[in-house]
């Protein structure tokens, strides 16, 4: 059993490789639209249909499919338009908390599991130039919130929660998952 990444994502590709598991990558391809409400459930669906998509055409395999996105009360900030609408949700972040959400789905022949993995961040207050210095970089773009903790840390003050789950895929859990599917 193969285990394949449904994700285009570097930082989960880099992620990934942490746990010791040689896998591929094959990107879902499916629109990133959901029914859902809340935002641990938009995540979950979405994280499932990646999965489920990948797996159709991988029966033998194990497939991890994923999905995050920044809650700022209840507001989902997915990744960012365009500059204005970088600039738009990095103002809107900062000096305040937030949440964010990702949700995995593993799918095998062996089983579903489906969950999601929520941190707490708080960011410290941005300037404008900060904010301008850092849409600016290119960094902003292809991120839920217009931002990646790994980039520039400066930006969180505090976080409660898995900081890899920020990053994008939650390690500790994912690993229990797959040590079960795999025996180890």
């Amino acid at each position: 059993m193969q285990l394949i990444l449904a994700s285009s994502s570097p930082r989960r590709r880099e992620l990934l490789s942490q746990l010791q598991y040689p896998f591929e990558v094959i990107p879902a391809v499916g629109e990133e639209v959901s029914t859902a409400i809340e935002p641990t459930d938009i995540v979950k669906e979405l994280a499932s249909r990646k999965a489920t998509e990948v797996f159709m055409a991988h029966r033998e395999d194990v497939v991890v499919g994923c999905d995050t996105v920044v809650d700022f009360d209840g507001q989902i900030l997915g990744k960012p338009k365009d500059r204005d609408d970088a600039f738009r949700m990095l103002r809107l972040l900062s000096g305040k908390t937030h949440l964010v959400h990702t949700g995995v789905c593993v799918i095998s022949s062996v089983g579903v599991w489906l969950f999601c993995d929520s941190t707490e961040v708080h960011f410290r207050s941005l300037s404008e130039r900060e904010i301008a210095d850092y849409v600016d970089s290119g960094e902003a773009y292809g991120k839920a919130g217009a931002y990646g903790i790994q980039d520039d840390s400066r930006f969180v003050e505090s976080y409660t929660g898995d900081y890899d789950n920020v990053v994008g895929l939650p390690l500790y859990r994912l690993k229990k998952i797959l040590d079960t599917i795999y025996k180890r």
